[in-house]
């Protein structure tokens, strides 16, 4: 690891990087430019509870990798450390991690982190190890009261079920920003432009994303170019045209004529339209998408920008 000058530190999972989150990286900056420090995220991948329970977890993330990184990114932390997370990682005590990590490789003056955050083995190191670690080692230890962290009322468990009943608004607020699907446009079968309704068919290629619950959204999505359109992004099994129960992920951009094949697209989360249905005819599918394009149209003109 390199020199940090005078690293101003913190340390979590930060899974979403939600409003708790950011109020901690808000803290941690604000320390370090008065002190005349250097801010630090140290974060782990992969997830812990992926390497501590593979065959059980059961966890899907908010954020892909990626994803984190430019939400840190665009917080202005000077240093963000990504440390591999493994089983001979997860068996450091408390106590090793804070010696043999923040001290001797970092030289940490300075700890900034929430009063209820665990570490280490067993989730044994606390706020109150740190405290009697400081004087020992030399650095200082900047709490973040309950007051604080409680008063936001966010988790990454509550925006996971916010996600998984489809409630995206909800979600957004927790994250003080949309919640973001990307990939690449795919070729699908391109019946959507045979109902005058063509599709860019998305291709995450990440199997631990956590992908809302099924149904159509609002949605803003961001080309590679940066230009935005407002469309509809359906994810379900497409149960009028298909019996594969295949989850799929498909994006209609209101007035956008262009092809989209092998691009990357950002799509961003707003608002549900409605659950997913079977319709008994492809004549009954194409009205009630001209339904939920009539929908959204409405809806953008009231959209707060």
């Amino acid at each position: 690891m390199a020199k940090i000058p005078h690293p101003v530190l913190t340390i979590g999972t930060f899974d979403g990087v939600h409003i708790g989150h950011q109020k901690i990286i808000k803290q941690l900056n604000e320390v370090a430019e008065r002190i005349g420090g250097e801010s630090v995220l140290f974060t782990f991948y992969p997830h812990p509870r992926m390497v501590l329970f593979p065959e059980s977890h059961g966890l899907k993330l908010i954020q892909t990798q990626v994803e984190k990184l430019d939400k840190l990114e665009r917080m202005g932390l000077k240093n963000i450390i990504v440390h591999p997370f493994t089983q001979e990682f997860s068996r450091l005590t408390a106590i090793e991690f804070v010696r043999d990590y923040l001290v001797n490789k970092l030289n940490i003056k300075t700890i900034v982190i929430g009063y209820d955050h665990q570490f280490g083995k067993n989730r044994e190191g606390s706020i109150e190890l740190l405290k009697e670690l400081a004087p020992i080692y030399d650095f200082e230890v900047i709490e973040i009261g309950a007051k604080d962290i409680d008063e936001v009322n966010v988790s990454s468990t509550k925006i996971r079920e916010a996600l998984n009943q489809g409630d995206v608004a909800l979600a957004n607020t927790y994250l003080g920003e949309e919640f973001q699907i990307n990939g690449i446009v795919g070729h699908g079968q391109k019946l959507g432009t045979k109902l005058g309704f063509p599709t860019a068919n998305i291709e995450t290629n990440n199997d631990v994303k956590l992908i809302p619950k099924n149904g159509v959204y609002a949605t803003r999505v961001v080309r590679e170019d940066d230009s935005e359109y407002f469309g509809l992004v359906s994810i379900g099994e497409r149960p009028t045209v298909d019996d594969s129960g295949k989850i799929t992920i498909e994006a209609y951009l209101i007035d956008f004529k262009d092809d989209l094949y092998g691009e990357q697209l950002q799509l961003k989360l707003l608002k549900r339209i409605r659950d997913e249905k079977k319709f008994d005819s492809l004549d009954e599918l194409i009205t009630e998408m001209k339904n939920d394009e009539e929908r959204l149209r409405n809806w953008i003109v009231d959209y707060n920008w």
